[in-house]
């Protein structure tokens, strides 16, 4: 009996190892999922507003980079 008690106990603290690791490994990928998409969010949202005054700014510009960027472009 003493013997199956800590077998079960063996194997709670093996499992508890494994996903330590396994979620370690996991919240670390998601980690860089998150940074790299918080960083994307920031460019979009510079980018709109850079393209925002060009589009007040300078419409015959903003017009060319619209269709430059949309594959309207003529070669």
């Amino acid at each position: 009996m003493l013997r199956t008690i800590f077998t079960i106990g063996l194997f709670a603290l093996l499992g508890l190892f494994a996903l330590k690791i396994v979620f370690g490994i996991l919240g670390g990928l998601f980690g860089v999922f998150f940074v790299l998409l918080g960083f994307a969010i920031k460019i979009a949202i510079v980018g709109g507003a850079v393209y925002l005054v060009i589009r007040i700014v300078s419409p015959g510009t903003a017009r060319r980079l619209r269709e430059k960027f949309s594959g309207n472009a003529i070669v």
